[in-house]
């Protein structure tokens, strides 16, 4: 991979709790293209630094850099106004509305005048917005028009990721995974690992958060690993071995 600024920088992240430091000089960044698993056991700071990624936290002390530009977040709308998108466990789908709402969701167009005037969605165009937009990841799923609910577990999540990608691919942006693969069984991860990687090749940034290390070695270029809210291991995946990275996750290796 070529060696350009990094879409996304942080320098020396702290984060206290009171007392207690969840996240202590972190270092991390990620390049346009790249997948970077973030890697680490529970309450080694993960879920933390993503939080801080996606302006849902504000770190103690530190500074964040997107697109070699400093800038600081005080909301996560900060953070997506800058090409930032966070895609939880959780998902935050509207089940009971169909594909193209949820992938539109927050920007649906409006129907000509007069019935702009009075908020009228123009549904042709929104799924017609949304196929094209899927279509330019090169992901296939169900019917633009089908509810979510009556999607898979698989299918739900590439809707999920597939929303947060649509709304950085102008500019490149970065997207953060919290578990995107937790509760999907076999082809279900095969649909997701096949998104992630069509949105890295077209110059994404990824930051995916995994306990799965086949996942995290079949997707990502580098690793980097958290032990008790500091950086222990931030190494090129073909320089490194599982049996390493499970040493600086557990604390068995010294950090490098």
């Amino acid at each position: 991979m070529s060696q350009t600024t990094p879409a996304l920088k942080l320098s020396n992240i702290e984060l206290h709790y009171g007392y207690v430091r969840a996240l202590d000089g972190v270092d991390f960044h990620v390049q346009p293209g790249e997948i970077v698993g973030l890697l680490g056991d529970n309450g080694a700071g993960k879920s933390t630094l993503l939080k801080v990624m996606s302006g849902a936290h504000r770190p103690t002390h530190g500074t964040i850099e997107v697109n070699g530009q400093a800038t600081a977040f005080h909301t996560p709308k900060d953070a997506a106004a800058v090409g930032i998108q966070m895609v939880y466990q959780d998902l935050a789908l509207v089940e009971a509305q169909d594909i193209a709402t949820n992938l539109q969701l927050g920007r649906e167009p409006l129907r000509g005048f007069p019935f702009n005037i009075i908020g009228f969605v123009d549904h042709k165009a929104m799924q017609r917005t949304s196929a094209e937009q899927l279509s330019r990841l090169g992901v296939r799923t169900a019917p633009m028009n089908r509810p979510v609910e009556m999607l898979s577990g698989g299918q739900r999540q590439v809707v999920a990721i597939s929303r947060a990608a649509v709304r950085v691919m102008e500019s490149g942006g970065v997207i953060l995974l919290d578990e995107p693969t937790a509760a999907l069984g076999y082809e279900q991860t095969q649909l997701v690992e096949e998104l992630i990687v069509k949105m890295a090749q077209q110059g994404i940034a990824i930051v995916l958060v995994t306990h799965n290390l086949p996942l995290c070695y079949n997707l990502a270029h580098r690793i980097v690993v958290l032990n008790r809210g500091r950086k222990v291991a931030d190494i090129a995946k073909t320089e490194t071995d599982m049996d390493s990275v499970v040493g600086w996750i557990t604390g068995a290796k010294k950090a490098m």
